[in-house]
């Protein structure tokens, strides 16, 4: 499962939601989504301006975090 820390990635750079969506070009609606892990996935192009406006690295923002059924296998 990917984990999404843009949260703490956001309250780090002491920026808001909307700053970022509006920086990027994507409405607040997509960025929750993504925040919240509900978007099916990422463009790199919008992974990309992410970074560049956060100043941080894909990993800041993603994370891969095992299932259980996985581990018990």
């Amino acid at each position: 499962m990917i984990q999404v820390n843009l949260d703490r990635v956001l309250v780090d750079r002491k920026m808001t939601s909307k700053k970022l969506a509006e920086e990027i070009g994507i409405t607040t609606v997509n960025l929750s989504k993504l925040k919240t892990g509900k978007a099916k996935g990422i463009r790199f192009q919008t992974l990309d301006k992410i970074c560049q406006v956060l100043n941080c690295q894909p990993g800041d923002i993603l994370a891969y975090v095992a299932d259980e059924t996985e581990e018990s296998d």
